[in-house]
């Protein structure tokens, strides 16, 4: 048994899927397949349950992988040691971001961060917080820029800022010749959200006090998969949302036929936080991290204070 034949298992596990497996693994398929069949010989169990249409983990392959994880998660630690322990600031760093701040946040980090650390590797990953909170307990991940707690206890965090929310609304809206918006005015509106497993709407569900009334009207089950189509829908008229304030300097804004207002209230906005395990090894390389985002934000949010 060694480290490489646990990474083909966890591989499959995985994908569900030898070939892909092996794609990941940059290994040809049969190379794989026999490793992994030598392991289940060697081991006296089968791991996979194999047929012509799919790829099932055994009940002894699902505790046989909880092991190999943790074994993984052991190289990979050694690893991280020795290349905190050379230069905290070389090397692949992990971050995984919202798909609601990943789009507006990133593209002003990544030149100035590298000329900070020109030999360091940002790696990005977008996803929904649970995944990416998945991903941070599996050691797939060094960070994660979220914008909720976690109540974890292996896990820590950096607060970097808060990010306002900004209304958004069609031109010809009722809103339009208000000079400011009012809570009680987010809770009388026509609201658009996300789909589930996003944050942001539950965050807009609370500054709005959605959960405190039934949703009806046709609009009430229109949930979008993307910020960027919830906009195109407010672009068209079909209602209003709630918008993070970086997300005011996206394309969106010229000729959408969307009018973006801010918002004077106390609650309406989110706090962004980069996560990560208490036992990663190379917080210099994350601290970093965090002082080149802090530096390159606009004055649509501020940063938490020290």
């Amino acid at each position: 048994m060694n480290l490489r034949d646990i990474k083909y298992i966890l591989a499959v596990a995985e994908t569900r899927h030898f070939g892909k497996a092996a794609e990941r693994c940059f290994v040809s398929q049969p190379t794989l397949s026999g490793q992994i069949k030598k392991l289940e010989d060697q081991l006296g169990v089968v791991i996979f349950e194999r047929t012509n249409r799919s790829v099932e983990v055994t009940p002894i392959g699902e505790e046989i992988l909880g092991h190999a994880r943790l074994l993984v998660e052991q190289a990979d630690a050694i690893e991280q040691v020795a290349r905190a322990h050379q230069d905290p600031l070389a090397g692949p760093l992990r971050v995984g971001a919202i798909p609601t701040l990943s789009p507006y946040l990133m593209p002003l980090v990544l030149v100035p961060l590298k000329r900070r650390c020109p030999q360091l590797k940002l790696v990005l990953f977008e996803e929904t917080t649970e995944a990416l909170l998945r991903r941070l307990d599996q050691h797939e991940l060094d960070a994660a820029l979220l914008a909720t707690p976690t109540p974890n206890p292996d896990l820590t965090s950096i607060p970097l800022f808060d990010e306002p929310f900004w209304l958004a609304h069609p031109r010809k809206h009722p809103l339009y010749d208000k000079d400011d918006i009012t809570q009680t005015d987010l809770e009388s509106i026509d609201l658009l959200l996300l789909s589930e497993g996003h944050c942001l709407s539950n965050q807009v569900m609370e500054v709005c006090k959605l959960a405190d009334r039934p949703r009806t009207g046709e609009m009430a089950d229109l949930r979008a998969a993307s910020l960027e189509t919830l906009l195109q829908l407010v672009g068209a008229g079909f209602g209003c949302t709630l918008v993070p304030a970086l997300a005011i300097r996206g394309s969106w804004m010229t000729d959408s036929g969307i009018i973006a207002r801010r918002l004077d209230l106390p609650d309406a906005k989110r706090r962004i936080s980069l996560v990560f395990r208490r036992s990663f090894p190379r917080r210099a390389a994350l601290e970093t991290f965090a002082e080149v985002a802090l530096e390159q934000l606009p004055n649509t949010v501020k940063a938490v204070d020290a």
